[in-house]
């Protein structure tokens, strides 16, 4: 997409400008001018490009520096272009995870910093979706606000779908695998060149995401086999996506890329791969429409809340399992604040078990390379013999620490479509935060662990917490708590903060304290693995209903306080620690 020039008359400023309202910033190759927000005290630029448009030759290519303009100071004001999407397979609209036109040209960045900033720490945003959705669309405001404008926020794009994860021999032999990896990665070292023109320090730079985001910020820890960049130094991981990783040319990855040819008009038979060598070179010359479309019809393909084309192992930036290389300890970074949703299996996962027959299906459809042993154990574990096929009892949230268990009770259903729920959560992203915050529990790193517990608590239900402008839900002052224990990560490497943010100071709010008047939080570590359960008490619990089978709770009011306890992460919701063995001993036959 072309982009706006300023005229040539305007004066050049190597830095932040001399005018709050005028930032204007150099990066030699490309000046841009942004905006300073009145209302947030920040100075914003929208819309910097950070590589060269990854089209034509430059498709499935890894990405490379932009093209020059030196002459002219460009317009960094409105959002850029979100990538191509390509949504989840058979969910319905209305929950948002749908295949949508984008833009080729869509490797851009945003920058949020305070004027005359400088040596400010550095965080830099991971947008989730599955590999597949969304962009720099979040506003970091209110986050870096509620932290005294404390750091310098980068939100970064990158390809999706089968644009950023396409794989299969001929990919890696012609191309590469793992392109929107390797986006990302570029912007990560965009930032360690220009991060010190906005006033911000590239040796303290703090990477973080949700959901693929968050597992985003795993594999760059894993990259290279764990080998240390400096490109990071700490990560925030909250609810980390990791769904089964295959070598670059096994089936799965290369029947997608096959189906995905076809769907293009580049198939062996086809009378548009005749013009060309391969159907690799059919594919780079196609048009941009076609491609979309065969990749969101692919990515819509496959079972209940899947995305067809994801990371894989490339024997070169992903080399191992990520289980096994966590539990290995090869991993790069210094510190890592890691948590999970209390009903992260919402809205993901099939909603439609409502038979034992069907649990038995859903079992065999997602794991087929399970043997009846693992299906032994898998039921043993998750106590299905006391589950009921269906159960109309009353929904609510579990304590976590005693009573029912998410293992077939939680406030979106029960019985056994609540260990459908279950097991799609611990699989994807319960486990593999715990398996990150172990991997960094050790004498040479550290962890802390936290689990997002406020109703309703569903899959990215936390994204209000810490980039809404509304400040109305969940409270303000779960809010308030909440992004300063972001911020102190971000600024401070710990996410402790005194017992005056943790409560918002409300009278009636629980948080643990320890003797110098701060929030008790310890580290996370395998010998002793204490986790901080984030939620809130009081309001009035009323419904919402999304679909006719995807309804929850949500609590409202001026009397909402915070509620705070640090519980065993291992014993947590009937044994989660003993699940999370089971599914590592089993990972190799997923693969996770």
């Amino acid at each position: 997409m072309m982009r706006h020039l300023l005229t040539a008359s305007l004066a050049l400023v190597a830095t932040v400008g001399a005018k709050p309202s005028e930032p204007v910033v150099d990066l030699g190759y490309s000046s841009y001018q942004g905006y300073y927000n009145t209302t947030t005290g920040l100075n914003i630029w929208k819309g910097i490009r950070y590589a060269a448009p990854p089209i034509d030759e430059l498709r499935w290519q890894p990405p490379v520096a932009p093209p020059r303009n030196a002459s002219h100071i460009l317009p960094a004001v409105d959002q850029p272009p979100v990538c191509p999407q390509s949504g989840a397979a058979r969910t319905p609209t209305v929950y948002g995870f749908n295949s949508v036109p984008g833009d080729e040209d869509c490797l851009y960045l945003n920058v949020y910093a305070p004027p005359g900033a400088s040596d400010l720490p550095v965080f830099v945003w991971i947008h989730g979706g599955g590999y597949g959705l969304f962009g720099a669309v979040y506003d970091p405001s209110p986050l870096m606000n509620t932290n005294g404008n404390g750091f310098i926020t980068v939100e970064i794009q990158y390809r999706l779908g089968a644009f950023g994860f396409l794989s299969s021999a001929e990919v890696h032999e012609r191309g590469t695998t793992n392109a929107g990896l390797l986006d990302q990665r570029f912007a990560l070292q965009w930032v360690q060149q220009h991060i010190t023109k906005f006033g911000g320090d590239p040796r303290r730079v703090t990477i973080g995401g949700e959901s693929a985001g968050a597992g985003s910020a795993m594999l760059h820890s894993l990259a290279y086999g764990g080998k240390e960049s400096n490109l990071f130094q700490n990560i925030i991981a909250a609810s980390p996506y990791s769904v089964p990783i295959y070598p670059y040319d096994d089936p799965i990855p290369t029947g997608y890329y096959e189906e995905f040819v076809e769907k293009t008009g580049c198939g062996p038979s086809s009378t548009a791969k005749a013009r060309y060598n391969s159907s690799f070179d059919c594919l780079v010359a196609a048009p941009s429409e076609t491609l979309q479309n065969a990749s969101g019809l692919v990515s819509e393909s496959g079972l209940f809340g899947t995305f067809a084309f994801q990371p894989v192992i490339d024997n070169d930036l992903i080399r191992e399992r990520p289980s096994a290389q966590l539990l290995s300890g090869k991993i790069s970074g210094q510190r890592v604040l890691v948590g999970n949703n209390a009903n992260d299996g919402v809205p993901l996962s099939n909603p439609n078990v409502v038979t034992g027959a069907a649990f038995n299906d859903y079992l065999s459809a997602t794991f087929p390379n399970f043997t009846e042993t693992d299906l032994a154990w898998l039921k043993l574990v998750y106590d299905t013999a006391d589950s009921q096929p269906t159960d109309d009892s009353p929904r609510f949230d579990t304590l976590g620490t005693s009573g029912p268990t998410a293992k077939n009770q939680s406030e979106v259903a029960t019985g056994l479509q609540q260990t459908v729920f279950n097991i799609f959560a611990e699989t994807t992203f319960d486990c593999p935060a715990q398996w990150l915050a172990e991997a960094f529990g050790g004498p040479l790193h550290q962890a802390w662990k936290y689990q997002y517990s406020v109703t309703p608590a569903y899959h990215g239900a936390d994204l209000s917490a810490y980039f809404s402008t509304e400040a109305s839900w969940p409270s303000k002052g779960f809010n308030h708590a909440f992004q300063k224990i972001w911020g102190s990560f971000i600024i401070n490497d710990s996410p402790i903060i005194p017992l005056e943010d943790a409560t918002a100071n409300q009278s009636h709010a629980v948080v643990p304290e320890n003797p110098h008047g701060r929030l008790d939080w310890p580290q996370f570590q395998p010998s002793a693995p204490w986790q901080m359960d984030l939620n809130t008490t009081g309001g009035t619990v009323s419904p919402v209903v999304v679909t006719p089978n995807y309804t929850y709770y949500i609590r409202q009011g001026d009397d909402i306080v915070n509620h705070f306890r640090l519980a065993n992460a291992y014993t947590w919701e009937g044994g989660r620690g003993l699940r999370c063995l089971f599914w590592r001993a089993v990972a190799d036959r997923i693969p996770l």
